[in-house]
């Protein structure tokens, strides 16, 4: 019987199904803590090594070697560790990339560019990607993110997201609020403020909505809270619910889990896709009635990547459906 994957998006770009969490590690001591974690967990958050904040000046080439080597290593188990470069305005952007993809390319699973300032900034990055890609005989297309920090970038984010490469857009809280030269209070940085002022919430609303309206995955920033595992939750509910984001970064370790738990799918919502697919499946993939109601192409497609989103936090996907689809 034909696979979802064939019959609903035929023609079609396939939307991104990525790990709910993206966990950034800048040392190597927490870049192995990551590992091992992931290690624990299994693939159901990505890991970002730093090669910008996380490196010392003076020492980036040899901060990204070493970066370059744990993506190679026997620990990076699953092949979902990316690295965020510098920025197009340090002199060292261009070096991180030739060291990352020539000594890891095979296995980055993304390229993270922050403070962009146009889409030709990160379309001149996205550029020397592919050329390093070609220099090396890099034969896949390494994914891209890109960090929406600055007001150029907020400007061009639509036109930033339909760029080829570009699977996330990433928003970056605090510089945002830093660019705003103190017209956005500090308070903006953290809860509840960060979900209320209405130039924060604004620019959430406009990456979300062009990186959906792209194909894109909207990630959205962290919270400072470590400790308080409600409060993490609760930050990470707001952003899945009010503001559309699928993925939120991490920056502790104690912020993965409870970030996972809030953006995976409702289970009843899960067993209702299972079910739903199955029986349209068995159909052809044509229109269905189920538990009194119609179901068609349309409505498939929502349910199927619901289901991959639920597999990807590592839910449990009903017996049928997970033999079927998985």
């Amino acid at each position: 019987m034909p696979h979802p994957d064939t019959v609903l998006f035929q023609g079609e770009k396939p939307f991104p199904i990525l790990p709910v969490v993206d966990h950034y590690a800048g040392s190597e001591k927490l870049m192995r803590k990551a590992l091992a974690l992931q290690h624990e967990l299994g693939p159901v958050f990505d890991i970002t090594f730093d090669c910008e904040d996380g490196a010392h000046a003076g020492a980036e080439a040899e901060h990204a070697t070493m970066a370059a080597s744990l993506i190679m290593s026997g620990d990076n188990r699953f092949g979902r560790v990316g690295a965020r470069i510098h920025d197009i305005t340090h002199p060292h952007w261009e070096r991180d990339v030739d060291i990352l993809v020539s000594q890891a390319g095979e296995r980055l699973a993304f390229l993270t560019l922050p403070k962009s300032r146009s889409v030709a900034d990160a379309a001149l990055q996205i550029e020397s990607i592919r050329s390093a890609e070609e220099r090396n005989s890099v034969e896949r297309a390494i994914p891209v993110h890109v960090l929406i920090e600055t007001h150029g970038a907020l400007r061009d984010a639509w036109d930033i997201a339909a760029l080829d490469r570009v699977e996330s857009l990433d928003f970056g809280l605090m510089d945002f609020v830093s660019g705003h030269h103190g017209a956005i209070p500090g308070s903006a940085m953290r809860s509840p403020g960060q979900f209320e002022h209405p130039l924060v919430t604004r620019a959430k609303c406009d990456i979300s909505a062009a990186a959906l309206a792209n194909g894109v995955v909207p990630s959205h920033n962290v919270t400072t809270e470590l400790k308080d595992i409600t409060f993490i939750r609760r930050d990470a509910e707001r952003a899945r619910k009010e503001f559309g984001y699928l993925r939120m970064w991490s920056i502790h370790p104690n912020q993965v889990v409870p970030i996972i738990e809030a953006m995976r799918p409702d289970f009843t919502e899960v067993e209702e896709a299972a079910s739903i697919l199955v029986a349209a499946q068995d159909k052809g993939w044509g229109p269905i009635q189920h538990a009194g109601k119609l179901h068609d192409r349309a409505s498939y497609r929502y349910y199927w990547e619901l289901l991959k989103r639920a597999k990807s936090t590592g839910m449990h996907i009903p017996g049928e459906a997970a033999s079927r689809f998985f």
